[in-house]
């Protein structure tokens, strides 16, 4: 399979969109890591495209970004799917917990 990104940025945007994440994208931008983040709002009840699907296939890494709320994002929940069921495809994952308690 193609690969056509370096690394998938799986994060809830209200969470960490303005702050944490632009400034993680513009690192990786800065050091020429080809990234792929989904710059549109995500809206509640719509489906995830084909094409953010086919984002996380083709990507060699996938960075998920654990805020307080990604979990009560379905969206976020079905990249984290995904991107599970290409783990064994992907160079590697990371998680980031950010601002993130587990014992709340």
């Amino acid at each position: 399979m193609k690969r056509n990104y370096h690394v998938f940025l799986s994060f809830r945007g209200t969470d960490v969109r303005q702050g944490f994440l632009s400034h993680l994208y513009v690192a990786l931008d800065q050091k020429g890591i080809y990234t792929f983040v989904d710059s549109e709002e995500l809206r509640k009840g719509e489906e995830i495209s084909p094409a953010l699907m086919r984002a996380i296939e083709e990507s060699h890494v996938a960075i998920i970004v654990f805020s307080e709320h990604y979990a009560s994002s379905r969206w976020c929940l079905e990249e984290l799917l995904k991107i599970m069921e290409c783990k064994e495809k992907m160079a590697e994952g990371v998680s980031v917990f950010y601002e993130w308690n587990p014992e709340k």
